[in-house]
């Protein structure tokens, strides 16, 4: 029975397997890699990589940082949304810190915010690959948006490893 449920999985996400392309990244010091699809045009950046969704409704990053002050980090990653033109609404924060992505404890602070399209739901989550490594996982999009993408951005969270 086992088989047939992962056999069904590997079925369901080959679509975005067949066309995706697995970044290790930074390319210097790999510290982690993911699987992004090719539609999203996944680029390496300075801390990570990002992308967008092919219709631009969703950003996505991933960027590594150093050290083990997660409330930082976070900071960081909120004045990059500023500077972006994402406003986060702080009154409407909420944490979960119940979620695991290849043996990584995931944490996801989400928020309700604006951009200049509108409404827009913010999402942030903190993982560690490797001792004294933090990513940072940025995305944010309209509900709408974000539900018309949700198995996408699934599927590439759940591609995030460590390094080897």
């Amino acid at each position: 029975m086992k088989k047939i449920v992962l056999l069904a999985a590997a079925l369901v996400a080959f679509p975005m397997l067949a066309n995706a392309k697995t970044l290790a990244f930074p390319s210097d010091a790999p510290v982690a890699s993911v699987t992004v699809p090719d539609s999203w045009k996944p680029k390496e950046t300075e801390s990570g990589i990002d992308a967008n969704s092919p219709d631009s409704a969703i950003y996505f990053a991933l960027d590594v940082a150093s050290g083990d002050n997660v409330e930082k980090v976070v900071g960081d990653a909120i004045s990059f949304l500023d500077k972006n033109g994402v406003k986060v609404d702080d009154s409407t924060r909420k944490d979960d810190d119940s979620n695991e992505v290849n043996g990584m404890k995931l944490s996801i602070l989400n928020w309700q915010g604006t951009d200049e399209n509108g409404a827009v739901n913010i999402n942030l989550g903190v993982l560690s690959p490797a001792p004294n490594k933090i990513l940072v996982l940025t995305y944010w999009g309209s509900k709408e948006d974000q539900d018309k993408h949700k198995q996408e951005v699934l599927d590439i969270i759940g591609s995030i490893k460590p390094a080897k």
